[in-house]
């Protein structure tokens, strides 16, 4: 099914990942009711960094909507010490991220959802099935005013039909930094 991870209506994969808070996440205790957002972040990136204020503002935003959020970490920390747990934990702390914020580090599940970059989010109903695949918002790392805020909007929809937007537009980031198979 890994072939498969990009194809709107493909079931979440889950998974059981240890998180900055100390806890063992899956995929059950990150949904909402409404829908889910996993979405592919890491510590280094400049997208992600230029863009974390945003994607925690949205996150809380889409709570009120019956749409929770889970952040994975998916890149070879070995090769990218920069992204280890501790220092994780810092960017959580440093950030106020109010979701839930797990590593993976054999990259297993992120060969699952084969994520191109961070950040990267997939946006699933109250089903689990695969309904956005996209960037946070229009304009790349710099936030332009007024820029369309492309994975709030299509979380909105996706939570009221369980559908998401005809019209998605990739992520652009950090490429994944992956351990050599």
């Amino acid at each position: 099914m890994a072939g498969q991870a990009h194809v709107l209506g493909w079931p979440a994969a889950d998974f059981a990942l240890p998180g900055v808070d100390g806890k063992t996440w899956r995929l059950v205790d990150a949904r909402g009711s409404k829908g889910t957002v996993v979405m592919f972040i890491c510590n280094h990136c400049p997208y992600v960094i230029a863009l974390i204020d945003e994607i925690v503002r949205d996150v809380q935003k889409l709570e009120a909507q019956g749409v929770r959020s889970i952040a994975i970490m998916p890149n070879d920390t070995e090769a990218y010490p920069q992204d280890s747990l501790d220092n994780m934990k810092l960017f959580a702390r440093q950030h106020r991220l109010t979701f839930p914020y797990v590593i993976d580090r054999t990259q297993e599940i992120s060969r699952l959802y084969r994520p191109v970059c961070t950040p990267e989010f997939f946006g699933f109903n109250a089903a689990l099935e695969l309904q956005y695949h996209g960037r946070l918002l229009e304009g790349g790392r710099s936030v332009q005013p007024g820029a369309k805020r492309e994975l709030y909007e299509a979380m909105v929809e996706l939570a009221a039909t369980s559908r998401g937007p005809s019209r998605q537009v990739a992520s652009m980031g950090c490429s994944i930094k992956w351990r050599d198979a």
